[in-house]
């Protein structure tokens, strides 16, 4: 089992940034991808950036340019680095760990960006 805690989230103004992280114990050997959700109310979850163990990423179109992803302290912690906030950002913010085919997540954190 992999257990995972999110920190990081808040409210900003519209243009400022946030840095999330997630921390990842227990069984985080094998672990083969990381990334971070979204979800908006009354919307679907939606990947938002994804990191692999050679530290290759994806970036959901609408946030390219503005977000980062990283990997810390190998493969225990992930960060989500949040530049240029905008009010369709706000949602709660998931982090997601893949190991063996299973998906593991964390209870997410709230962003809310006022405009």
């Amino acid at each position: 089992q992999v257990q995972l805690v999110e920190s990081g989230g808040g409210l900003v103004q519209a243009g400022g940034s946030l840095r999330l992280s997630c921390v990842a114990s227990g069984s985080t050997f094998s672990i083969n991808a990381m990334g971070w959700y979204r979800q908006a109310p009354g919307k679907q979850r939606e990947l938002v950036a994804a990191i692999s163990t050679t530290d290759s990423t994806n970036y959901a179109d609408s946030v390219k340019g503005r977000f980062t992803i990283s990997r810390e302290n190998g493969r225990n912690t992930i960060a989500l680095q949040m530049n240029s906030l905008e009010p369709e950002d706000t949602a709660v913010y998931y982090c997601n760990f893949k190991r063996y085919g299973s998906d593991y997540w964390g209870k997410g954190t709230l962003v809310t960006v006022s405009s």
